[in-house]
């Protein structure tokens, strides 16, 4: 689920020459993949031992979510692995990017509640996976906190960190040699400004000022430590890649021939991305626009110190270069403007001094917030190229909403989007470094305050039928052809895609 200045003011198509095109396309290393996460799909929210996780516990209260819906059953995947592995072979992904429920294989969260049956529902995921020759993606974090440690605090707890890392260290000595690819944390940007933030999604935590900021410095020290220890106790032997899937929006200025504007549509991108990019990715502390901003509104609201938190020289060090590769999900652009906000109540979202709007050029989506804005992944990525010194880059969500009813004709998104955000973006890049794209989702499923109203997936699945059928959309049948032909055979209609979205 779900964004600095332009790296470049006239982002028409490359110009690269056909050959070189196809020297690209080629590459046998590109990953193409499709994702899910454990509460969205699994269901089995009580079953063999599961302990419940802040989403048990958020979506049984009455009213939380459109009519009542939860994850109890969701695709009901816990139940149906065989069903998940058809789609996938039928797919051809290569990889497969899921996340594990911690409270399914610790139900309080801590080591010594082991539940060997979600242990070994793990397994059979994997083994399965390997046996069709899909590389598993993992995510070890994907917002369902066991409700047992968010009874100690949850992020805002430092002990958490310690907790995390008892938990990661446990999935790499039983996963690791069959995983290759981790990510610690599932948008971290998530979980401190909605979570604790707004209070939208749990634990619904509402202290704007403050909280966001904590439960963000303990993330980063978290994946940090996680990092870490894989890199001192498995790397040797396993050989794997470590990560974190970070989202951002591109935000574009207003008026890109007014400094002011192209400023503040850096600093919105340095507020979201940036705030765990930055301290990863370039020198371990948090950018300069966020500690002049945060620094700046604290000092005028006459606090004693800044409220965004100040890590150590040991800290930075320790967390400097804690990512193997650049994982981003991206799904909308935003329109930046500079603006003067207020000082009281403190918050986040005031102290970045800006405002943000929707590209209304752009299609629309069954997510209000959601417009699918071809253009705007090409220049984030070539942002992510300039900002964080050329990494090698996956996409690891990328998807356009449709409503819940849709079973069969989507193909407005699956030809016109889903082609220009792949084969454009993802390929003919000037020079980034794209090594794979994880189309969100392979079928519909739980989409956390929307319930089942709209659907991301490749499959539409029946919420009303007890068995979960899925059903391909056009847009797998799509996505398989795109997979097959590794992107060549729709590279001239992207081209004639560009001249329409990708005009600026």
């Amino acid at each position: 689920m779900q964004t600095d200045q332009d790296p470049q003011s006239n982002l028409h198509i490359s110009t690269l020459s056909l050959s070189s095109a196809m020297d690209l396309v080629h590459m046998k290393s590109f990953s193409w993949g499709v994702s899910s996460s454990a509460y969205q799909i699994e269901g089995g929210w009580n079953a063999d031992g599961k302990g419940p996780s802040v989403w048990d516990t958020f979506t049984h209260n009455p009213g939380s979510i459109p009519a009542n819906s939860n994850g109890d059953v969701a695709c009901d995947s816990y139940h149906r692995l065989e069903e998940d592995f058809y789609m996938l072979r039928a797919l051809r992904v290569k990889s497969y990017r899921f996340s594990l429920s911690w409270s399914r294989i610790f139900p309080d969260g801590r080591l010594t509640s082991l539940n060997q049956k979600g242990v070994d529902y793990y397994n059979r995921l994997i083994d399965g996976l390997i046996a069709y020759n899909i590389t598993p993606m993992v995510t070890l974090y994907h917002w369902d906190l066991p409700q047992a440690l968010q009874n100690l605090g949850g992020w805002e707890n430092r002990e958490m960190i310690n907790i995390f890392n008892d938990f990661c260290d446990f999935c790499f000595s039983t996963y690791g040699e069959r995983v290759q690819f981790w990510m610690t944390f599932n948008q971290p940007h998530t979980i401190a400004w909605s979570g604790y933030g707004l209070g939208q999604i749990p634990p619904n935590v509402r202290n704007p000022a403050i909280a966001p900021y904590r439960v963000a410095h303990n993330l980063i020290k978290a994946h940090a430590t996680v990092y870490h220890t894989y890199d001192d106790k498995y790397r040797k032997s396993q050989s794997g890649l470590v990560s974190i899937a970070l989202n951002a929006d591109w935000i574009e200025p207003k008026d890109v021939n007014v400094p002011r504007e192209v400023v503040a549509a850096d600093r919105a991108l340095q507020f979201k991305l940036g705030w765990f990019a930055h301290p990863i990715f370039k020198n371990g502390d948090y950018p300069d626009a966020m500690k002049w901003q945060v620094g700046n509104k604290s000092e005028l609201q006459r606090l004693s110190e800044t409220r965004l938190p100040s890590f150590t020289e040991e800290e930075k060090s320790f967390i400097k270069g804690t990512a193997d590769m650049f994982c981003v999900n991206h799904y909308t652009t935003k329109i930046a403007s500079h603006a003067t906000l207020r000082l009281s109540p403190q918050s986040y979202a005031y102290d970045q001094d800006l405002s943000e709007e929707d590209e209304v050029d752009s299609p629309t989506t069954a997510v209000s917030n959601q417009r699918a804005v071809a253009w705007g992944l090409r220049r984030l990525l070539n942002w992510i190229k300039e900002e964080y010194g050329d990494p090698e880059i996956y996409i690891t969500e990328n998807g356009v909403a449709t409503e819940s009813k849709t079973t069969w004709d989507d193909s407005m998104f699956s030809l016109d989007h889903l082609c220009v955000y792949v084969l454009i973006t993802a390929y003919d890049f000037d020079g980034v470094k794209v090594k794979g794209y994880i189309a969100t989702s392979v079928m519909d499923s739980f989409e956390w305050l929307d319930g089942y109203k709209v659907g991301f997936g490749l499959h539409h699945v029946d919420f009303n039928n007890p068995n979960r059928p899925r059903t391909p959309k056009y847009s797998a049948h799509f996505y398989y052809q795109v997979i097959k032909d590794n992107g060549m055979k729709y590279r001239l209609k992207s081209e004639n895609l560009s001249k329409q979205y990708c005009k600026k």
